[in-house]
């Protein structure tokens, strides 16, 4: 794709693009330490579950020159930036397991090939997700999404975007309405800007419109990132997401999620076992800088809910789509996968 990737690797150090300033400037963030890396993702440099995991594991390939105890400072370090994407502590320890009787040179070189590695089948896994997704949308539809779910999620390509540029590939004649999604505007800046680079027709709206959206008939399917999927099928994502769930089922209309199985979480049972991360309440007392709301406010500001799996038509993921019973069909798939 033309525009600047959220992860790269370059001359022996990290560059992320810093989605806090888009879509008014394009830079990039040099990371040359662990800590480096562990304040882009704390902060908001780099965000969206698959590209945060890769970013942790590039992290990890800055501290192999240091050896091996420094890798796993580095990882204890990384693991402590968010606590709900499981991404994150999926490819930490990808990259721990790749550590085993390696040190010096070759422990660099080797992580470094891991972290390549992973970065790579990222890129391979959205775009299966793209294909398995795009026969799920049909010719002429209005597609929502919520948050970001794209190539700046990701290495590449997206996962719930990454359904949207196959279908649009495809001819399928599609137009997406994307939420702003407040309070960090994750819809209006990024997603926006993604698929207007695209050439993706694409209409911007406030959160609270969906369900007028829905009911007007403008809305064919709903089709969301996730950031931790429990055993059960149930789904962390952005806050919002639950809430159009709960419209796309009043409204008889297909709700999906487009994640790789690496944000399955086998450990947990049900959704009410995910960690909720909450994030500074200025990002809701403040609107670009600006306070909008009295001094000492109360402030709530959960950055994800959980969307129950019976409210879930389809998880796409790369190896196919999952349905309902989910306990089931997750299970069946790792069972699978160990074969």
């Amino acid at each position: 794709m033309g525009r600047k990737k959220a992860v790269v690797w370059e001359d022996q150090s990290l560059l992320l693009l810093d989605q806090r300033k888009l879509p008014g400037e394009v830079v990039q963030v040099r990371c040359t330490t662990p800590e480096d890396v562990a304040r882009c993702i704390k902060e908001m440099v780099v965000r969206g579950a698959p590209a945060i995991g890769i970013a942790a594991a590039y992290g990890l390939v800055l501290a192999a020159r240091e050896g091996v105890q420094r890798v796993k400072d580095a990882a204890l370090l990384l693991r402590q930036t968010r606590p709900t994407a499981v991404n994150l502590f999926w490819a930490i320890d990808r990259m721990l397991a790749a550590t085993a009787g390696c040190q010096g040179e070759d422990l660099y070189q080797h992580l470094l090939a891991e972290a390549h590695g992973l970065a790579q089948a990222d890129i391979q896994t959205n775009q299966r997700i793209g294909a398995h997704g795009a026969t799920l949308v049909p010719k002429g539809a209005g597609i929502l999404t919520h948050c970001n779910a794209g190539a700046l999620a990701t290495v590449d390509y997206g996962t719930a975007l990454g359904v949207v540029r196959a279908a649009h590939s495809a001819g399928k004649d599609i137009t997406v309405y994307a939420c702003e999604t407040r309070p960090f505007l994750q819809g209006a800046r990024l997603t926006t800007w993604e698929l207007v680079e695209d050439g993706i027709p694409v209409t911007l709206i406030t959160d609270n419109m969906a369900g007028y959206l829905m009911q007007k008939g403008q809305v064919s399917l709903v089709i969301v990132g996730a950031d931790r999927i429990a055993a059960n099928g149930d789904v962390a994502n952005k806050i919002g997401t639950y809430g159009l769930a709960v419209l796309a089922q009043a409204h008889g209309i297909p709700f999906y999620v487009a994640a790789p199985t690496s944000t399955i979480d086998l450990t947990l049972a049900g959704g009410e076992e995910i960690p909720i991360e909450e994030r500074p309440a200025e990002e809701v007392t403040h609107f670009l800088g600006q306070k909008v709301a009295p001094r000492g406010v109360a402030v709530w500001n959960p950055a994800f809910d959980v969307t129950p799996h019976h409210l879930i038509t389809g998880i796409i993921t790369e190896v196919g789509v999952l349905r309902e019973p989910y306990h089931k069909s997750i299970k069946e798939l790792f069972a699978h996968d160990r074969a």
